[in-house]
């Protein structure tokens, strides 16, 4: 072939017959592009993620906002720190959560050492529980249908257990009885509660006895929110916090109280509070709250321990003692004096704001539960005054479940919760 004068060799194809070189470039097609389901699933599991986190972005904005925490004017930029002065900040409150397991880590050792040579040398002993006869049935409802079983099933229990009515009765009683926690267990708790309690409080009040608002309440407000953080109100912060966290954390293996959904409401309330205060700078009316809440604990953890150890008339004491202390601060002082610092006479400096309403809010929960435990406190005081002596009833001691109620060996019930 000739193309512009010139001959243009043959080229063998080593597919097909002879062909002429062209000029043109072939392009080999390409498939079109596509996803597969799984790119396209997280493209958008991508999408929804930045979409929630704008609009998280956008609530976090909204909620924060100074209009709702502070009263007109100020805000979380007068919380910045400067001139040497330093200011609580939300971010201080990660470090509750290594305290709180440093102080899981502390009580395990703490109840394995301590505490057990305590008990030994008060002489804690555990009370005999006779066990229940092995038997498939009963067991079987015990574990799946109740622990206390109706007349009507244990009529039923009876003609499939081939057992008397008092039979199966008698076997629930002991089998309720071997859930209780041992006395030991009991012993340890509230010794380690009650060696947090005491040194807190004398911490707290150590950090408080100099301060101006801890004589005269009204100075908590003075130059809100501008109050510079100091390092003892630091600590105490962050301690309490994370000693309530691990109360949390350790409830499911903690001994079951009888007012066991009103602990865990006020543990709830108590960090929510102590946080929001730390938030918004409400850090010397936090410090009061706490230590008038520490003030009486110890006293009710060491008549308990005193109870494990059969110290019958110095638990009566203490409880009494502790009684008068429950109702001088957390139902004279603390409504009275902190919550109509908090309620009242803010109100006379700035106009209400929703910070305002949300921290009474929570302290108003705290005083419905103080006043709660306060009726209960005070019918186990009058039990304990000279004269007031109860006679159990005959079955009194095999009808007491895994509840956190004590029976005494002397003439009369004795109850600790």
């Amino acid at each position: 072939m000739r193309r512009n004068g010139t001959r243009t060799p043959h080229v063998l194809h080593p597919s097909g017959p002879l062909r002429e070189p062209s000029n043109q470039l072939y392009l080999t097609p390409k498939r079109p592009c596509s996803f597969t389901p799984l790119s396209e699933s997280f493209l958008s599991f991508l999408s929804f993620f930045l979409r929630m986190l704008t609009w998280l972005r956008e609530l976090s904005d909204w909620i924060w906002q100074d209009r709702l925490w502070f009263p007109a004017g100020l805000g979380w930029a007068n919380l910045k720190d400067r001139d040497g002065q330093v200011f609580a900040k939300g971010r201080d409150l990660w470090v509750i959560f290594p305290i709180a397991v440093c102080f899981l880590i502390i009580r395990q050792i703490f109840e394995r050492t301590v505490a057990v040579q305590l008990a030994s040398l008060l002489r804690v002993r555990e009370k005999p529980r006779v066990r229940a006869a092995p038997n498939t049935t009963l067991e079987s409802y015990f574990c799946n249908a109740s622990k206390f079983p109706s007349q009507s099933s244990v009529e039923e229990l009876t003609k499939q257990s081939a057992c008397s009515v008092r039979q199966v009765q008698r076997w629930f009683r002991r089998r309720r009885n071997q859930e209780r926690p041992s006395q030991i267990k009991k012993f340890r708790e509230a010794c380690w509660r009650f060696t947090f309690y005491l040194l807190a409080f004398i911490a707290g009040l150590g950090a408080l006895i100099d301060k101006p608002w801890f004589y005269d309440m009204e100075e908590m407000w003075n130059g809100f929110p501008t109050l510079p953080l100091l390092p003892s109100q630091y600590w105490y912060y962050m301690i309490e916090l994370g000693f309530y966290i691990s109360l949390l954390f350790s409830v499911a293996t903690d001994v079951k109280r009888k007012d066991f959904k009103e602990q865990i409401v006020h543990h709830v309330a108590t960090i929510l509070l102590i946080s929001f205060s730390w938030l918004v700078n409400y850090i010397r009316a936090g410090t009061l709250i706490m230590l008038v809440h520490d003030a009486s604990d110890y006293l009710l953890e060491s008549a308990k321990m005193f109870n494990y150890a059969g110290w019958r008339k110095t638990c009566n004491y203490i409880f009494i003692l502790f009684a008068a202390v429950f109702i001088l601060t957390r139902l004279v002082i603390l409504p009275f004096w902190i919550i109509h610092t908090t309620w009242v006479y803010p109100l006379t400096l700035y106009p209400p704001f929703f910070g305002f309403y949300f921290f009474n809010g929570l302290l108003f929960v705290l005083q419905c539960l103080h006043i709660f435990w306060a009726g209960l406190i005070l019918r186990m005081a009058i039990k304990f005054l000279p004269g007031n002596v109860r006679i159990p009833k005959p079955n009194h001691y095999r009808e007491v479940s895994w509840t956190e109620i004590e029976p005494s060996p002397e003439p009369y019930t004795m109850y600790v919760v």
